[in-house]
C-alpha cells in the first residue's frame, strides 16, 4: 500500500518539475530539458529526477547546472503544488537508457542489413 503512495507522488512530481522546468526556469542555460522519470524513496524524502536534454555535452552539462543552481526554486514550487508534509529534496541525473535504447536499435538495424546482404 505504501508502494502505492509512493508512486503516485513520484508520478505527480513528474508532471510537476516539467511543467515548472517548461514554463517557470528563465535561466538561458536550462535548454531542451525533458523530465524522463522521477523516483522518490520509501520515506518520501529524497526524489531523483532524471532528464534527458537534446543538445551536445556542452549543452547537456550547462542545463545540468542550471538546473542545481535552481534546485531550491523547483523544490519551492513543487511544495506549493503537491501537499506532502515535508517536501523532498531534489536530485538531478541523466536519463541513459534513451541512448542505450538508440544504441540497441542501431545494433539491431546493422544486424538485419548484414543478415540481408
Amino acid at each position: 500500500m505504501g508502494n502505492m503512495r509512493v508512486n503516485r507522488v513520484a508520478e505527480q512530481m513528474k508532471k510537476e518539475v516539467s511543467d515548472i522546468i517548461a514554463h517557470k526556469i528563465k535561466d538561458p542555460r536550462v535548454g531542451f530539458v525533458t523530465v524522463t522519470d522521477v523516483e522518490v524513496t520509501g520515506d518520501l524524502q529524497q526524489a531523483t529526477v532524471f532528464i534527458s536534454v537534446l543538445g551536445d555535452e556542452e549543452q547537456k552539462e550547462a542545463s545540468l547546472v542550471g538546473l542545481e543552481k535552481a534546485k531550491g526554486f523547483i523544490r519551492s514550487e513543487v511544495g506549493k503544488r503537491i501537499r506532502l508534509r515535508k517536501t523532498p529534496e531534489l536530485f538531478f541525473a541523466f536519463d541513459e537508457s534513451i541512448q542505450y535504447g538508440n544504441r540497441i536499435d542501431e545494433l539491431l538495424m546493422k544486424l538485419k542489413k548484414s543478415e540481408q546482404e
